[in-house]
C-alpha cells in the first residue's frame, strides 16, 4: 500500500511540473467556415421547381354586394366606397395577391352606371364579369346594360369602325403614293441613266464624224509633187 501510495504521489507532482498544452484560438471566420461545411455535408440539394406556364385570361362573373359595404359611410361618399368595395372584391376573389387595386381596370359604362343615382344612391348589387390577363391586370365589365348605355355602347362601336375604316383608307393611299413616288423616281433615274448613254454615244459620233472630215481636208490641202520637165537620167545598162 504504501509503495501504490509513492507512486501516486509522483505522478501528481510530474503532473504539476509538466507544462500545460497549449490551445490555439480559432477565429471566428473559421468557426463560420466550419459550420457551413458541416451544414451543406448534412443538407441535401434542393432542386428548383419547374415554371409553369400562366394562363393567359382567367375569366369570371360575379354578383357583387354593395349595399352593407355602402353604408359603412356617410351618404355623400356612398357611390365612391361602392366602387372601392367592386374592387377590393375582385382583388380577394381574382387571386391578386398583394391586394393592389390600381390592377383592377373598370370599364367606363360600369362606372356611368354605379354613378348614375348620384354620389348618395348607389346600386345594392351588380353582376359584373372579370378577366384576368397573364401580367395579373383584371378588367371588369358589366353584363346587363341598361337601354341608355347600350344606345351609348354600340353608337361608341361604330364611331371606333368608322374611325379604323378611315385610318386604314389613310394608310393604303400612303402606301400607294409612296409606290407610285418609287416608281417615278425609277423611271426618271432610268431616262436620266438613257440620256446620259445616247449624249455619250453621240458625242463620239460626232467625234469620229469631226476626225474624219479633218482628215479629208488635210488630204485636200496636201499639194501634189509636180512632175520634173525633164527625164529622170536612168543608169546605162551595162
Amino acid at each position: 500500500m504504501t509503495e501504490e501510495k509513492i507512486e501516486n504521489k509522483e505522478t501528481i507532482k510530474e503532473v504539476k511540473e509538466k507544462k500545460p498544452i497549449e490551445v490555439k484560438e480559432i477565429s471566428s471566420e473559421t468557426k463560420k467556415e466550419i459550420v457551413q461545411k458541416e451544414n451543406v455535408s448534412k443538407v441535401k440539394p434542393i432542386k428548383k421547381p419547374k415554371d409553369k406556364k400562366k394562363s393567359e385570361e382567367v375569366k369570371r362573373e360575379y354578383v357583387i354586394p354593395l349595399r352593407a359595404e355602402s353604408r359603412k359611410v356617410p351618404r355623400y361618399r356612398r357611390t365612391q366606397k361602392a366602387v372601392k368595395a367592386v374592387k377590393e372584391f375582385l382583388a380577394r376573389h381574382m387571386k391578386i395577391y398583394d391586394r393592389d387595386l390600381n390592377k383592377i381596370k373598370i370599364d367606363s359604362y360600369l362606372n356611368e352606371f354605379l354613378w348614375a343615382r348620384g354620389i348618395k344612391n348607389p346600386p345594392h348589387k351588380i353582376k359584373v364579369v372579370a378577366t384576368k390577363n397573364s401580367e395579373g391586370i383584371v378588367k371588369v365589365e358589366l353584363v346587363d346594360y341598361p337601354d341608355k348605355l347600350k344606345f351609348k355602347k354600340a353608337r361608341a362601336e361604330k364611331q371606333e369602325k368608322s374611325a379604323e375604316e378611315i385610318s386604314k383608307k389613310k394608310k393604303e393611299k400612303k402606301t400607294k403614293e409612296i409606290e407610285k413616288s418609287e416608281e417615278e423616281k425609277k423611271a426618271e433615274e432610268e431616262k436620266k441613266t438613257e440620256d446620259k448613254e445616247k449624249s455619250v454615244a453621240g458625242a463620239e459620233a460626232v467625234k469620229k464624224v469631226i476626225e474624219s472630215e479633218a482628215k479629208q481636208i488635210k488630204k485636200q490641202k496636201q499639194p501634189t509633187m509636180k512632175q520634173p520637165k525633164h527625164q529622170v537620167r536612168k543608169a546605162l545598162a551595162k
